[in-house]
């Protein structure tokens, strides 16, 4: 069975927000939802200097490719309808790990390691 990984990563306008300290408060708030609620692994990962503009990376791990496709839909939902923030960009994509998975970048970097491990 292979290991899923979800990934999802939103650009967010917040446009109510004039100040680094205000745009903080806003983000942790939905990165401490969506940790708490669905145990996922978030953080800000760009524009940090931007007081109107963030981008929120999260990530969860899945046996389940269905399930991880689903969560990720879910959390999109949740960051999609807070109405503090404007979605500007967005991509969610689940990656597929293991030995039924398509071969993994593991097999280019390690050429001597069986992929049937």
């Amino acid at each position: 069975m292979p290991a899923c990984v979800g990934v999802g990563r939103w650009v967010l306008r917040i446009p109510d927000c004039r100040s680094l300290k205000a745009k903080r408060s806003v983000i942790r708030g939905l990165r401490d939802r969506l940790r708490r609620r669905y145990r996922v692994s978030a953080a800000e990962t760009g524009f940090q200097d931007d007081p109107q503009t963030t981008e929120l990376t999260l990530s969860l791990v899945s046996s389940d490719y269905r399930l991880a496709e689903s969560l990720l839909g879910k959390l999109d939902d949740i960051v999609c309808s807070d109405p503090r923030v404007h979605v500007v960009e967005r991509e969610l994509e689940v990656f597929r790990f293991g030995s039924d998975a398509p071969v993994s970048w593991r097999n280019e970097i390690w050429p001597d390691v069986d992929s049937n491990e």
